[in-house]
């Protein structure tokens, strides 16, 4: 193109990843705006209300609110949406409101060439962005509607797993209505068909929010609570035994191919959200330690959970692996992964020859070619 392709890059967001979202956001921005003769980057921020930021900088005023100085909110940005109507080239300001400064349309006015979300979550991450921006018919990068909404729902996501013959751990799904219901008979049956340990997760969430890995009777009750907070549907799965998590990041459209693995090795019992984001000590094993056949087995199996979903553009597809190497199982795919400073999506790409500005090149193609294919434009 002659001119710099202008992307939206939307983050912040309703869900319990927000913060995550703004660190993810701050590294693809960076790599976006060192390159003006190619991007012109516009950024809308979303509040953990829902409210659609842009104008001023609407990262540093999420920043701002989640330190606790939420002044920035109104006083740096106006408010904006993505409009339905194709026409209307994307983004539109809302009328002003009192205390919100007048704001003249974005740039030239000129429509989104492509929008990149970097929303971790539920409305964001679960088909309902990718679905309001289907209707704009504005090109994005990653999952379509379809993905979204199923890797979102681990329970789906585990339902299409096992229909496809990909290796998934014993589960069940309970709703938090039956379980406040008859509570001692859920947890008898866990009991029966699980034995423990067992993780607890909320069925639609990511980051590890609400999940608990059970060890007793004594744990298991608080641990369906903690999950029934965050999610209706709740997912209890069979822990694997003296495993590995390995991870595998996957890029493309219809022929997609999967990264070198990498290897989570938690400081806490399991990688949970303080172990991710919070505290020191996990080790980021690049590439995995593995067997060259077990190497070659989660990489294939990567591939084949990405389009099992019918999924797009970007994915991380994490698995348990045994000691030995032997047994693999799928856990679940991840259709927005992290790219923080220590995500392992931008890294275990880097370690497989593709660096952080060619990723996120990629990623936009591949976003421009799955909208040209839709509106059937080979």
């Amino acid at each position: 193109m002659s001119r710099p392709l202008r992307v939206a890059v939307i983050f912040g967001g309703r869900s319990g990843e927000h913060e995550v979202s703004l660190t993810s956001a701050q590294a693809i921005i960076r790599a976006l705006e060192a390159r003006p003769e190619k991007y012109e980057v516009l950024l809308i921020g979303i509040t953990k209300e829902g409210r659609w930021l842009i104008g001023g900088n609407p990262l540093q005023a999420l920043l701002a609110a989640v330190q606790g100085q939420p002044a920035l909110l109104a006083s740096a940005v106006a408010e904006a949406s993505v409009a339905a109507d194709p026409g209307a080239g994307g983004l539109v300001l809302l009328p002003k409101r009192a205390g919100v400064p007048e704001l003249a349309a974005p740039g030239d006015g000129r429509a989104i060439d492509v929008v990149f979300p970097v929303l971790h979550g539920p409305y964001g991450e679960d088909g309902t962005v990718q679905g309001l921006l289907e209707l704009a018919d504005v090109p994005y990068v990653g999952a379509g509607v379809l993905a979204s909404a199923v890797g979102m729902d681990k329970a789906l996501m585990k339902a299409v797993f096992r229909q496809a013959g990909l290796p998934v751990l014993d589960y069940r799904v309970i709703l938090r209505r039956r379980w406040l219901e008859r509570p001692q008979a859920i947890e008898d049956e866990i009991e029966r068909e699980f034995g423990y340990p067992v993780f607890v997760k909320p069925a639609n969430l990511g980051s590890s929010v609400g999940v608990s890995k059970v060890h007793d009777r004594s744990e298991l009750r608080p641990a369906i609570a903690e999950a029934a907070r965050h999610d209706r549907k709740i997912l209890v799965e069979r822990a694997a035994p003296d495993c590995r998590e390995i991870e595998v990041s996957v890029l493309g459209n219809d022929d997609p191919i999967a990264s070198v693995p990498g290897e989570i090795v938690p400081h806490r019992e399991f990688y949970d959200y303080r172990a991710k984001y919070l505290e020191e000590g996990t080790q980021l094993i690049i590439p995995a330690r593995l067997p060259a056949s077990t190497a070659e087995r989660v990489r294939e199996l990567a591939i084949a959970a990405f389009k099992a979903i019918d999924c797009a553009g970007m994915a991380r597809v994490d698995f348990f692996v045994s000691r030995d190497g032997r047994a693999v199982w799928v856990n679940e795919i991840n259709t927005i992964p992290g790219f923080t400073p220590i995500s392992m999506y931008p890294k275990l790409w880097e370690a497989s020859g593709i660096p952080f500005p060619e990723l996120v090149d990629r990623l936009i193609e591949l976003a421009l070619e799955r909208h040209r294919e839709r509106r059937g434009q080979y």
